[in-house]
């Protein structure tokens, strides 16, 4: 007889190659439980972290992975998250521990993050081993107080010889500024690794929403087209269909923005230059767009562009042209004109995107380009605002420019500039 355990797990199945790629592409453990406390997912790093093989964590117990004396207390604090049921960092200033298969404590820092498929709840959980951080504190404890200590004999010994060295005075002032510039620097390192680990877990509370509602979306009309069997009900079938292909570009697109994202990071990117004809790169981003068109928008380009060879990256051109037309059509609302205008030069070739949408507020244009920032007017929409900053940095590599233009409640204009053939 199977349990309710049982069920959340098949359930949860139904969705996990969904994320698997980002669950395996994340360097941080990432675990899955759902409201039984039990693992339904978990990717290869958290996998290693704990000692267990790939897999192997799948439907055990959360409390296997906290150590005994912990372990009482756990469940109680669990329901209490679900009943508040929002994103937190667990611990609130306390240490937290893990225990690996082999019984090995070792501390780790942990966000939780709650979602919902169809109707079961689950809780996804970033864990970072934080022991060589941990490690490393002690380390520069103990180097501030032999500095602190060094200081203080320094100082003595400076007032006790000021007198009779008056032209060593400057030296000595010189070290103690180095070792006052060598602390802050310390200082400096801890308060970036700590904006690193918040940043991460933005991100990963970022990527749970942005998959959450498309997910639910496209299971939602798999239900309701399912029910139009009936000749006569093609056009409602077809209605679902096309929110199921709308959701599922949609994903993919994210999915190709956190894969650009490690590749640019890590420095894996490999460019490919061939030859190849604008028309057909156009026609596809301009294809894959009017999928995700709302209701009365066009999209109006230049068509006269057959004969137009480039020796680029084609891949890379069409990831930006489609992230500049997905955010027209997204920022822009139904019954506008998005036109995609074209201009050819002698040596290079410029792409201009142009939308009667919300406009970009003049206070948040110089931030438009940093990764992960969306403007204030736009915080409600669909979005990881990682799309530009991935278009530039590319851009960039190419040889190329991006600029805007930009009024907010009139309109925004983009303009993408590259060489024709990349040297």
């Amino acid at each position: 007889m199977s349990t309710a355990a049982d069920n959340h797990l098949e359930t949860f199945e139904t969705d996990q190659t969904v994320f698997n790629v980002l669950f395996e592409a994340a360097s941080e453990g990432i675990i899955v439980v759902n409201t039984h406390q039990v693992i339904v997912s978990s990717n290869l790093a958290a996998d290693n972290m704990f000692g267990y093989n790939k897999g192997e964590l799948k439907g055990k117990p959360l409390n296997l992975l906290i150590p005994p004396k912990y372990r009482s207390a756990h469940p109680t604090h669990f329901k209490g998250f679900l009943k508040d049921s929002e994103k937190r960092q667990m611990g609130h200033g306390r240490d937290l521990y893990g225990v690996k298969k082999n019984g090995d404590e070792f501390p780790v820092e942990a966000g939780l993050n709650p979602f919902q498929i169809g109707e079961e709840r689950y809780v996804m959980s970033l864990i970072i081993d934080i022991s060589v951080r941990k490690e490393a504190q002690r380390q520069i404890t103990e180097l501030n107080n032999e500095l602190e200590g060094k200081i203080k004999v320094r100082t003595k010994e400076l007032e006790e010889s000021i007198q009779k060295l008056q032209n060593a005075n400057k030296s000595l002032e010189l070290e103690i500024k180095r070792r006052k510039e060598a602390e802050n620097r310390i200082k400096t390192a801890l308060q970036k690794e700590k904006e690193l680990s918040d940043l991460k877990t933005k991100f990963l509370s970022l990527v749970s929403h942005e998959f959450k509602t498309p997910l639910s979306g496209i299971l939602t009309s798999v239900v309701l087209a399912g029910k139009y069997k009936l000749e006569e009900q093609q056009e409602k079938r077809e209605k679902h269909l096309n929110t199921i292909k709308s959701k599922v570009h949609y994903l993919d697109n994210i999915l190709n923005d956190f894969l650009s994202i490690e590749r640019l990071e890590s420095g894996k990117v490999n460019y490919k230059f061939t030859s190849f004809s604008l028309s057909k790169v156009v026609n596809e981003v301009v294809y894959n767009a009017n999928v995700t068109l709302k209701s009365g928008q066009n999209i109006e380009y230049t068509r006269d562009i057959d004969n137009i060879v480039l020796h680029q990256d084609e891949k890379i051109l069409e990831l930006v042209l489609s992230n500049l037309l997905s955010n027209a059509i997204k920022y822009s609302p139904e019954d506008t004109l998005i036109k995609f205008e074209i201009e050819v030069e002698a040596k290079k070739i410029r792409f201009l995107v142009t939308d009667e949408g919300m406009g970009i507020p003049a206070k948040d244009q110089k931030h438009i380009f940093e990764r992960y920032f969306r403007a204030e007017n736009a915080l409600l929409n669909q979005g990881t605002g990682i799309g530009l900053n991935i278009a530039k940095v590319h851009l960039e590599n190419l040889g190329g420019t991006i600029s805007f233009s930009s009024e907010e409640n009139r309109g925004t204009q983009f303009i993408v500039e590259l060489p024709i053939v990349k040297e």
